[in-house]
């Protein structure tokens, strides 16, 4: 029996391979075949149609990296062919099985008009009915293989930047031929391919094994090797007893959805990722022009956008399906963002901008998050996602997990402020799905749902670099509908899914707090400069909006919505999933360098405007605090008049090292220029652990066993050097008309790198600030900053959006041991009861916080940030260079205390001259509310919408007040639509609202 089954599985696999597959085209005629190179970055479709072409012969070299060929492709319809159904077959000389990662090309008429791409498993073009000349044009695009082997290999290369990359041409065209297409042969082989995949995954002992094999036996007897053509008929007549079985009663259920998850940027640039989305998605149009059921899911509203702009021929293709219901709008996104790392408000307009683009482009209400790939997600997202009227959320990359399975696959996930949200986790573990029958069974056996629910979701088509659903794909679902022994599988729309996994899973168990991904941990550090552009333009736009505002209601100032938008959609596209965590080629992260720069300037230019016509024209020096706090004299949110610095600060020298003292910390320096004591002197508390030292540089080794950019693994703490020798040692004293505190100024060296160090004591704070300047030369190296506190904390607190999380410092569960390495935004906190310290930064999301010991067993903990990374792939060059990084040390802190110098950190007082101080539009009492966002309303109606949030975790009842005539406040949701009004009671002047721990509110006031 064994023997038996060895021998029919070898014989299908070589029938399959050999004579099936060859066997779909035939009667091949060769095409005349010219080409014309573009010389630079891709053209227009006219301008590649209108160019001067030459003849090119199959066999021929084509096609430098990141280049774009066009091939003009004629034929004549033999007189014996009419009738018979045409296909052009044009093979590029791709890989077969490597979608998306290499050349793939967008065939047009002659006019103009879309009509499929190519890509390595789909290399047919149809030619129309009673044509008998016709003429293709396709623009090729040359994208290497970056990674090498499909995305494996690592291998430091210069290809990911047309900068650096070789001119020599990557592939060989290798096919060019007028074919007939055998619908029957075709046939036959998706029946052999869905019941050959079905037996394999049947267990030995199961009856319907043998009956397919035996049957798919039977069927190579009845194909005659030499007519293939001839004998397919018959051959599926073999077959079709088999397909008549129905499916068992208990058979899983999946919702199979057509979809091509395109990364919006990776191993190619943002410019490629256009043609990629225009070659997608005129395959999926073609393919619901022959496959009526087929629906077709598309995420990120920056894509569909793209194509408007860029793409038009094809945008009008997609927008009469959409308003068939067949092309379906989804995620509720601007783009699939990084959810990590990306700021509260950022997050918000990620929604404000995906769900209002398909609303007013299709009158399409996403319902859903969809987010397959991200690397993890932040328990402030059912919140968020709930305010924006999303129902339901999905992602498949929790199954990546490398250490602990997830136990749920259907769920509620519940945030930090007690939202909850359904939760898909599609057990196929991919969301590029063939539809396979391997994929499928693997989707039953692991479906951890077994016994309470039956539902699940399959997106299948060729995804990461796009190429969508197939054919061949459609096929196995048109077969798999109904067939015993196999899961069923039925064409859906996520609606259609969604609605139908709710109902039938009533009683499902509840997620609390973050999903956090047992992998690609190393994205919060790698590309440090993508980050820190981040950071700096989610904090200016803040600011310039708050300014904007103020002008507006104030002086009557124009306030630049358009501008904002756009600035905004700019910033939310390089949050991407594969921007902002720092995991693309080089390309990408040099352009993004760029982009944010101009953001930057932008935004302080608006910035300045709106403070010159706040504050008048004269010469009185004023501060401006965009921040949420009032400090130094300033209010939150307002313009004053600067106060005096405060006493100066001492600085003593001696033999042994330098002592600072601002009457609130005495910090001493060693003559290494090691920070080894920080004396609270309110609390007359020492702050550092004996032996330790805060703000310690540590060099790792970092060399990940794969997934370079991507992650650190938990060998990286086996070798580690401190880098405690200083080259030099400077002391600055405080003086007066300095900005305030006294500073020592230390020079080190790794070998290659050089790094210098400012630890400065502020006048009459009690925080300790650091400056690093590295000029960064080391590989596959990571840079941590260590802050050894005498704080006993088996927990530590890290912000998020809106928010925070805790997590164990202890490694008590597999679980725990997991997150070696944590994401925070500005701040992250340790304390016990009555006393803590916190460690904010300005542009790091990598830390790690654990327990540590000195002395006897002493127990404290260690607080450090992931400040460089240097991985080798997918750039060689990450991180190289100059770079300017900036963090905090707050003693005797409290949770309300992070919070307040982590806005600090990041949006520093701005000292302006004019002729008046500016009172704030919007103030609130209590210091634990945060006022996130101020800015005019997105319908252009003038009112003042305010976000703010609890930050503490504790329920709060405060009053809002507002410096300007309201004659109305509404609550609304994140797209700024009115809610059921909750706990706001509205007096004179200002309001009274009561908020549960971490709860987001968002107030639209109308101006009278």
């Amino acid at each position: 029996m064994h023997d038996q089954r060895q021998a029919t599985e070898a014989r299908l696999e070589r029938a399959v391979a050999q004579r099936l597959r060859p066997a779909v085209h035939s009667g091949a005629v060769p095409l005349d075949v010219a080409a014309w190179h573009a010389p630079g970055e891709p053209v227009p479709v006219a301008e590649g149609i209108a160019a001067p072409y030459e003849p090119f012969a199959v066999g021929t070299p084509w096609g430098p990296p990141w280049g774009t060929t066009w091939f003009r492709l004629r034929g004549q319809v033999p007189a014996d062919r009419a009738g018979r159904e045409l296909e052009v077959v044009f093979d590029l000389g791709t890989d077969a099985r490597n979608v998306g990662f290499q050349a793939e090309g967008l065939v047009h008429t002659p006019d103009g008009q879309p009509v499929k791409s190519i890509n390595p498993l789909s290399t047919w073009i149809p030619v129309p009915a009673g044509t008998t000349t016709f003429e293709f044009f396709v623009e090729a695009a040359s994208n290497p293989d970056v990674l090498g082997g499909g995305g494996a290999a690592f291998e430091p290369t210069l290809l990911g930047d047309v900068l650096t990359a070789p001119r020599d041409p990557l592939y060989v065209l290798a096919r060019a031929d007028l074919c007939v297409r055998e619908t029957e042969v075709a046939e036959l082989l998706a029946d052999v391919e869905v019941l050959g995949g079905l037996m394999r995954e049947l267990p030995l002992e199961d009856a319907r094994r043998w009956e397919l094999l035996r049957g798919l036996d039977a069927a190579l007897d009845a194909l005659d090797p030499h007519d293939v053509a001839g004998s397919a008929a018959r051959t599926r007549a073999v077959l079709a007893p088999l397909f008549a079985a129905p499916a068992r009663a208990s058979a899983h259920r999946v919702s199979a959805v057509g979809h091509a998850h395109i990364d919006s940027a990776w191993l190619w640039p943002l410019r490629e990722t256009v043609r990629k989305v225009a070659r997608t998605t005129a395959n999926v149009t073609q393919l619901m022009d022959v496959h009526p059921t087929f629906s077709y899911a598309m995420s990120s509203a920056q894509q569909f956008a793209w194509i408007a702009e860029h793409r038009p021929e094809v945008h009008e293709k997609v927008r009469r399906r959409i308003a068939e219901g067949r092309f379906v709008p989804v995620g509720s996104m601007w783009v699939e963002s990084d959810t990590n790392m990306v700021g509260s408000e950022a997050m918000v307009r990620q929604f404000v901008e995906g769900k209002g683009y398909f609303l007013r482009e299709y009158g399409v209400d996403t319902q859903e998050a969809w987010l397959p790939d991200s690397f993890g997600y932040s328990a402030a997202l059912p919140q968020i996602m709930k305010l924006a009227g999303v129902r339901w959320f999905l992602t498949q990359k929790i199954s990546w997990n490398a250490d602990n399975k997830f136990p749920h696959h259907t769920f509620d996930w519940e945030g930090i402020d007690g939202t909850r949200i359904f939760t898909h986790f599609p057990p196929v573990d991919t969301y590029n799905s063939e539809l396979s029958a391997r994929e499928l069974a693997h989707a039953a056996r692991n479906f951890q749902e077994k016994g309470r629910a039956n539902w699940s979701l399959v997106p299948f088509g060729w995804g990461d670099g796009g190429g969508g659903p197939t054919r061949e794909m459609l096929q196995r679902a048109d077969r798999l509908g109904d067939l015993d022994g196999s899961t069923r599988v039925t064409l859906h729309s996520p609606e259609q899914f969604f609605t139908t996994a709710e109902a039938d899973y009533p009683d499902r168990p509840v997620w609390s707090g973050e999903l956090y991904l047992e992998l690609h941990r190393g994205t919060y550090t790698s590309q440090a400069g993508t980050k820190q552009g981040n950071r700096r333009n989610e904090h200016l736009l803040r600011e310039a909006e708050l300014w904007a505002t103020t002008a507006a209601v104030r002086t009557g100032a124009e306030y630049p919505a358009a501008r904002f938008q756009e600035l905004w959609r700019t910033v939310l596209l390089h949050q991407f999933h594969d921007i902002l965590p720092g995991s693309s080629i080089a390309w990408v992260h040099r352009e993004a360098a760029a982009t944010h720069a101009r953001v930057s300037a932008e935004l302080e230019e608006l910035v300045a405007g709106s403070l010159r016509a706040l504050t008048g024209e004269g010469s009185q020096r004023l501060v401006a605090n965009a921040a949420p706090h009032a400090r130094d004299g300033v209010p939150a949110l307002g313009v004053a008049v600067a106060e005096p610095p405060g006493a100066l600060v001492s600085a003593t020298t001696d033999g042994s090292g330098t002592v600072l003292d601002n009457g609130v910390l005495r910090v001493r320096v060693d003559a290494g220029g090691n920070v080894v004591s920080v004396l609270d002197l309110l609390e007359d508390r020492e702050v550092l652990l004996p032996g330790t030292s805060a703000g310690l540089l540590q060099l790792h080794r970092d060399t990940p066993n794969r997934w370079d950019a991507w992650d650190v693994d938990a060998h990286y703490r086996n070798v580690v050097r401190d880098l405690t020798d200083a080259e030099s040692v400077v002391v600055h004293p405080d003086e007066e008309g300095s900005q305030g505190g006294a500073s020592v100024v230390v020079t080190r060296s790794t070998g290659p790198s050089t790094l210098v160090q400012t630890i400065r004591l502020p006048r009459g704070e009690a925080r300790l600030a650091y400056t690093l300047d590295v000029d960064w030369h080391d590989r596959e190296a990571l840079l941590k900053a260590a802050f050894g506190l005498d704080v006993h904390a088996d927990r530590s607190a890290s912000e998020i959006q809106f928010g925070h999380v805790f997590r164990a410092t202890h490694e008590n569960t597999s679980w725990d041991a997991s997150r070696f390495e944590i994401c925070a935004h500005r701040w992250v906190h340790v304390g016990e009861a009555g006393y803590g310290a916190a460690v904010t930064n300005s542009a790091t999301y990598g830390h790690d916080v654990t327990r540590s010991a000195v002395e006897g067993g002493r127990p404290g903990t260690t607080v450090r940030l992931s400040l460089l990374r240097a991985p080798l792939s997918p750039d060689p060059e990450t991180d190289q260079g100059s770079h300017h990084l900036e963090y905090s040390l707050v003693v005797g802190a409290q949770i309300t205390d992070a919070v307040r110098e982590g806005y600090r950190q990041n949006l520093a007082p701005r000292p302006v001259r004019g002729a008046e101080p500016v009172e704030p539009l919007v103030t609130v009492e209590d210091t634990g509310v945060v006022v996130e966002a101020v800015k005019l309303a997105e319908d252009g109606s003038g009112d003042v919408v305010v976000r703010l949030y609890e930050a503490l975790g504790g329920r709060v009842r405060t009053s809002l007040r507002w410096g300007f005539a309201v004659g109305a406040v509404t609550e609304v949701d994140l797209l700024e639509r009115p809610l059921e009004q909750g706990a706001t009671t509205v007096g004179d002047g200002g309001a009274t609202v009561s908020l549960r721990p971490f709860q987001i509110l968002t107030l639209r006031l109308a101006r009278a």
